[in-house]
């Protein structure tokens, strides 16, 4: 393992005469070889001292008469003794091993090499210590305490204070040690002559370890405690100096300080660091509105509220309208709106009562006032979110897209490091879905995420308006693998959502066995969650799971609340066009012609204040006369193109497949197939060849199936009734029944449960 120089050396030593003058040093750290490398001298008429700074003076100056001599010792102490009896010797360097040399001294293998280089920084004692392992056991640290027991006092602070990541701050270990510069570095050149300390001065990996370790608990927590109470009286940060002193059971100051520091990257630690700071107690109004604000950012409402609840209630303290914003954005995201309102408007800060004005105009009160704001990002983004949900309801659609998208990049840089009770990329999500603007939804929620804009408490609420998206596009298996995705305890606002996308992809997967299932938490999510006007999508999907289920009269009362909200507001087309769009479907599921053409009458009525409402009136009307049996198949596929264009692809396709299957002319259901197929993002050649021949000739192979039998098989092994293969396929019931008579007569199946066995061994 030595290179050539340091062998030159060694052979030089080996070869000398007895009458030869030579010296030579071997200077370097603990644990660096130097013992190794004196156990290489073969030459018996050298005289070799290890060690060689241990030895007093009078003994140093007596090795001067020897005439062969070869001494070792560590950088530190300094003696003069010593630096006079080397005065002009050979030096031999002796630096950490490489991670090559570490490779081949261990005869290991490229990872487990890597991980001991890590580890010890090719320091050749800890090398050998760790050996070919993988990880560090408790055997390897305890091997350190012979080390650091005979070191003297100041030195193991030192080393406590450095395992803390003060190692390199002079002013903080002159106060801790109670020594003046010149004293402190001194005690450092100290510790890197243990071979401890790597090049920056910071303990190399395994000795941090072993300090942390093998120091004793209470010792360690008192010199982090000074170093903390140090670092603040001067401003500095503490958090990474407090963090290891959580859940010691002592609090105080330096944990306020340092939750304040970790509020905006990890609140919940923030709530962690606040409560430690009580040390059992009950916080002051101030820690417990911090607290409150930390709690609320990490997604724990009750803590949030119970906190802001102590504080609102206590008396001329000057932090109740900080608890009283948190407990607003806490209820607004329990999905009591009015009651967030309510507090905002109290609280009557500059941020607060743009949230205010928000939540009045979502429970149906417009009003004209803007409050003036702070000029910051915040203030900037709660000013435009105010304005923007003012223009949807004003019939200025692209002005308030426009505003809202504006809102959500101004507050991207602040991240999660803002408390909001709705953040403008959800209310721009959710005006560009009231206004059939999906690519606008899509591109800033995932900027949203991306840039995890309103922290964990908002994240949830941006990943089910995405999936809501690819519910809508039809893509349903993806819209229920997001939902999957943020499976937890909802919080109201976002449970209602969620239900609703499992009732959603249910009805369009003609999924009768789920949509019964989910329907009660679909009535118990509606009365846990008032109406408001954020809130009116989910209705629209539950009015039309009641109609197939028959119960409508569950949600009447709250169908009844969303008009008269929409009336109090002047019924603003971007808003209510969905909503009659959703209650058209629920109606025509009924088969309620009274009800359908009602709110086919209200979205004609405002088919000309958008684009938008143009294209769902006149998809309403062609829906209905569809229903009636009067396909026009250009008009069909206009429609059926049009509602595609804004985001509505699966109702794009479900009316192409409606007109299909409703329509006597052959040529035309043909078109219109292939129209459904292609706008629910299917190939159409496979559907041309099927349809042209719709059975595979029975002299064929047994096993083969055509395209749609494949199809039909495969939905009906899932377990759809005819009916519902038929909605998902765009055909009769009828139609169904004919292709499984033909497959079970082409595989010479005996009876239905023979059918379905073949089938599933054909399908695989």
């Amino acid at each position: 393992m030595l290179d050539a120089p340091v062998r030159g050396v060694l052979d030089r030593i080996n070869d000398a005469d007895a009458g030869t003058r030579l010296r030579v040093v071997v200077a370097a750290p603990g644990g660096y070889g130097k013992t190794a490398l004196l156990s290489e001298i073969t030459n018996t008429a050298v005289r070799v001292v290890d060690d060689a700074h241990l030895l007093d003076d009078a003994s140093l100056r007596a090795l001067a008469a020897e005439p062969l001599l070869v001494l070792a010792h560590r950088p530190w102490p300094r003696r003069a003794a010593l630096a006079e009896l080397t005065h002009g010797a050979v030096v031999v360097p002796l630096a950490p091993l490489t991670r090559d040399q570490v490779r081949e001294l261990l005869n290991a293998g490229k990872p487990v090499a890597d991980f001991v280089y890590a580890q010890t920084l090719g320091v050749p004692r800890f090398v050998e210590r760790l050996g070919a392992a993988t990880e560090v056991s408790a055997d390897v640290l305890a091997a350190f305490r012979a080390e650091l027991d005979w070191l003297d006092p100041d030195l193991q602070k030192f080393l406590i204070a450095a395992e803390a990541g003060a190692g390199q701050r002079l002013d903080l270990l002159s106060a801790l040690l109670d020594k003046d510069f010149d004293e402190v570095s001194d005690i450092i050149e100290a510790a890197r002559a243990t071979g401890m300390l790597a090049e920056d001065g910071t303990l190399l990996p395994l000795a941090l370890r072993a300090v942390g370790s093998l120091t004793r608990t209470e010792r360690r927590i008192a010199v982090r405690q000074k170093l903390a109470q140090l670092q603040l009286d001067r401003g500095g940060p503490v958090l990474d100096l407090v963090r290891p002193l959580l859940d010691t059971g002592i609090g105080g100051p330096v944990f306020v300080a340092a939750a304040r520091e970790a509020l905006s990257s990890d609140p919940a630690l923030a709530a962690r660091l606040f409560k430690a700071s009580t040390g059992g107690g009950t916080p002051s109004a101030e820690t417990a509105a911090s607290w409150a604000t930390a709690s609320a950012m990490a997604g724990d409402l009750d803590g949030a509220l119970r906190l802001a609840d102590q504080v609102i209630s206590a008396p001329d303290s000057p932090h109740r309208r900080t608890a009283a914003e948190v407990a607003a954005v806490a209820l607004a995201h329990r999905g009591q709106l009015a009651r967030s309102t309510e507090l905002f408007r109290w609280a009557a800060t500059p941020y607060a009562a743009a949230f205010a004005g928000i939540g009045l105009i979502g429970t149906g009160h417009l009003f004209e006032e803007t409050p003036p704001q702070p000029p910051t990002m915040l203030g900037g983004a709660a000013s435009l979110m105010l304005q923007g949900v003012r223009q949807s309801v004003a019939g200025a659609e692209t002005a308030a897209l426009s505003t809202l998208v504006r809102a959500s990049s101004m507050l991207e840089p602040a991240g999660g490091a803002v408390l909001l009770p709705d953040s403008p990329a959800a209310l721009a999500a959710l005006v560009a879905l009231h206004c059939g603007e999906p690519n606008v939804a899509e591109s800033v929620l995932d900027r949203a995420v991306e840039n995890g804009t309103g922290g964990v408490l908002m994240s949830v609420r941006h990943r089910l308006l995405q999936a809501w998206l690819h519910m809508l596009r039809g893509n349903l298996a993806v819209a229920r693998e997001t939902l999957l995705s943020v499976r937890g305890a909802f919080e109201p606002r976002d449970w209602i959502f969620a239900v609703a996308l499992e009732v959603g992809v249910a009805r369009r997967n003609s999924d009768l066995a789920t949509l019964r299932r989910t329907w009660e938490q679909a009535c118990e999510a509606v009365l846990r969650h008032p109406v408001d006007l954020f809130s009116l999508l989910p209705l629209g999907e539950f009015a039309a799971a009641a109609a197939r289920l028959r119960d409508q009269e569950r949600l009447a009362p709250h169908l009844a609340q969303a008009s008269a909200l929409l009336r109090s507001l002047g019924n603003p087309p971007l808003w209510a066009a969905q909503v009659h769009w959703g209650l058209l479907h629920a109606a025509i599921i009924d088969e309620n012609s009274a009800a359908a053409e009602e709110h086919a009458a209200a979205l004609a009525a405002c088919r000309d204040s958008s684009r938008y409402c143009l294209i769902l009136s006149g998809a309403a009307e062609c829906w209905l006369d569809v229903v009636a049996g009067k396909v026009d198949a250009d008009r069909v596929e206009e429609a059926a193109r049009s509602l595609h264009a804004v985001g509505l692809w699966w109702d794009a396709s479900r009316l192409a497949g409606q007109a299909a299957i409703r329509t006597s002319d052959r040529q035309a259901m043909v078109r219109l197939l292939d129209c459904a197929r292609l706008l629910q993002g299917r190939p159409v050649s496979a559907r041309r060849a099927s349809e042209a021949a719709d059975v595979v000739p029975v002299a064929e192979d047994a096993g083969k199936l055509s395209d749609r039998e494949r199809e039909v098989a495969q939905l009906v092994l899932e377990g759809m009734t005819y009916r519902q293969v038929g909605d998902r396929l765009f055909i009769s019931a009828k139609t169904v029944e004919h292709h499984m008579a033909r497959m079970r007569q082409r595989l010479g199946s005996t009876s239905r449960s023979d059918l379905l066995g073949q089938l599933r061994h054909i399908l695989g």
